[in-house]
């Protein structure tokens, strides 16, 4: 849970700075894109996940 703090803390400071100096924000602006990233990790952490059982 403190890396998922941290990440969010260290998103929002990154947020503010690229707004701060006008530039545009480095993230999907699209919440779908949003959701499509998280398939991506979940997609990996699952596949780790079914192997660490089919091993044991």
């Amino acid at each position: 849970m403190k890396e998922v703090t941290l990440a969010l803390i260290a998103g929002i400071v990154v947020g503010m700075l690229f707004k701060f100096l006008k530039l545009p924000l480095p993230a999907p602006p699209v919440f779908s894109a949003v959701v499509g990233v998280f398939g991506v990790y979940f997609g990996g952490v699952l596949l780790e996940w079914i192997t660490k059982v089919i091993q044991n």
